[in-house]
């Protein structure tokens, strides 16, 4: 097979691998500029690669269309990843933001702005694409900002049947953050008082 075939032969892969499912042969040929006779005889020889080196993966017909496949044979050990348990790299940050929304759900990102005293923005989509917390609500407010809450999948990774297992912070921490509250909230009604003036 000729060097220029053998690159065709790798476009070919390289767009069944991206679709993730079927192409018609007609599409395939017109990619790599050739008839569809040449075209499914280089389908051919990619899956007799596959077969010689006894490859995870298969080229599959299917009318006039090919997709690339993972063998049948391997199908028990495909399940084995599928449910294995997702690890998930959570940082500083995003515990942070997570136990947040725990304590304080439902919780709208500015009110976790607020308390981190930092944009939860990064964080909040870090934990939506885990499956950590998802949209609750809307709060009855201006805007209707959506209200965060934890998900199934949250109590799973933790270990948890319910958000009432949670562990409660130790009395003086507690005691800390009520004097945290208390203060904010004091300066907050300084300046209320302040710009009433």
């Amino acid at each position: 097979m000729s060097k220029e075939d053998n690159r065709k032969k790798a476009v070919l892969e390289a767009v069944l691998f991206t679709m993730g499912e079927s192409v018609e042969i007609s599409r395939l040929a017109e990619v790599i500029e050739e008839d569809e006779d040449k075209t499914k005889k280089l389908l051919e020889s990619l899956q007799k690669d596959y077969d010689e080196r006894n490859s995870g993966i298969s080229l599959t017909e299917l009318e006039s269309s090919y997709q690339l496949c993972t063998r049948h044979e391997y199908y028990e050990d495909l399940v084995k990843i599928v449910k294995a348990p997702r690890k998930y790299n959570l940082t500083e940050s995003l515990l942070e933001t997570l136990s947040i929304v725990a304590y304080k759900q439902p919780v709208t990102k500015a009110e976790i702005d607020k308390i981190r005293g930092v944009s939860c923005e990064h964080a909040v989509n870090r934990l939506l694409d885990f499956d950590l917390i998802c949209e609750v609500g809307r709060k009855d407010a201006p805007g209707k900002p959506i209200l965060l809450g934890t998900t199934e999948q949250f109590l799973r990774s933790f270990g948890v049947k319910s958000l009432t297992d949670l562990p409660m912070p130790d009395a003086d921490v507690r005691a800390r953050f009520m004097e945290e509250a208390e203060q904010e909230a004091g300066m907050e009604q300084d300046e209320v008082t302040v710009v009433g003036i």
